[in-house]
């Protein structure tokens, strides 16, 4: 399979604080990338180049051919579920009125979305196990379902890429290992890329085909099986001591992200 997603030779830098160096990555079409690392490695940097809300200071982005801001621009090439996406309880939408929303970017001013559009939108309400739910306001849904709601909303315009940040926060492991069959249902019946940025390596690992370890270089690019187990305890140092846990021997330096 050829790349969807091709990052060559980037750099980043907030004034002289240099967040990104040297990034190369592919990730083929269809693929499942998990992208880890510790806070302040620039995961979320890259995210926001990938979306085209950032400009790499040098370097090259490039989804399904075209410059992130063009591909997010046109709607249908990149989907992006945020981390931060708190609704509030009182929101006057219903679930499917918020799935819907999806298609703003691509109904015309004053238009109807198109027949297939619409029904397009009640599949996803299916699929998200919304259907019975769907005319229930947003607020009313547990956090795993306005979740599924959420991805369902960044799906509705059909793009080819799926960015999730940090999508299992909030969920417990239960509802995360149900999370998790849904997305690859998704990725299965829709043929979607996905790519995955979490702290969670035990959720990463369980979906993603390749994994890549970000702190400010590109530390490891294969698959989670041969994720080095030293690596892992070396790049988390930082967050492992802010959660009350100390360990030996590994450098700590934290940064913007």
């Amino acid at each position: 399979m050829s790349p969807i997603i091709r990052i060559d030779h980037i750099d980043f830098a907030y004034t002289r604080q240099l967040v990104l160096k040297q990034i190369t990555l592919d990730v083929d079409e269809g693929a499942t990338l998990g992208l880890v690392g510790p806070n302040g490695g620039g995961k979320t940097t890259l995210v926001r180049l990938l979306l085209g809300l950032a400009t790499a200071s040098r370097g090259t982005i490039r989804i399904a051919g075209l410059p992130p801001r063009e591909a997010t621009r046109q709607g249908d090439i990149i989907g992006y579920l945020p981390q931060n996406h708190a609704i509030p309880d009182d929101m006057p939408l219903s679930a499917r009125q918020v799935v819907a929303l999806g298609l703003a970017g691509k109904v015309r001013l004053l238009r109807s979305p198109a027949p297939a559009d619409r029904e397009f939108v009640e599949h996803l309400l299916r699929v998200a196990d919304l259907a019975d739910l769907a005319d229930h306001p947003i607020g009313d849904l547990s956090g795993g379902q306005r979740q599924r709601a959420l991805i369902a909303r960044a799906l509705a315009a059909r793009p080819r890429v799926l960015l999730l940040d940090e999508p299992t926060t909030g969920i417990d492991k239960s509802g995360q290992v149900r999370f998790v069959e849904f997305l690859q249902g998704l990725k299965k019946e829709l043929g979607l890329t996905l790519v995955i940025v979490s702290h969670d390596l035990r959720v990463v690992t369980s979906i993603s085909d390749r994994i890549a370890c970000l702190n400010v270089t590109l530390h490891y690019h294969d698959v989670p099986q041969r994720l080095p187990a030293d690596l892992v305890y070396q790049m988390f140092a930082c967050d492992l001591e802010a959660a009350g846990i100390k360990p030996d021997g590994a450098p700590c330096s934290h940064g913007r992200t």
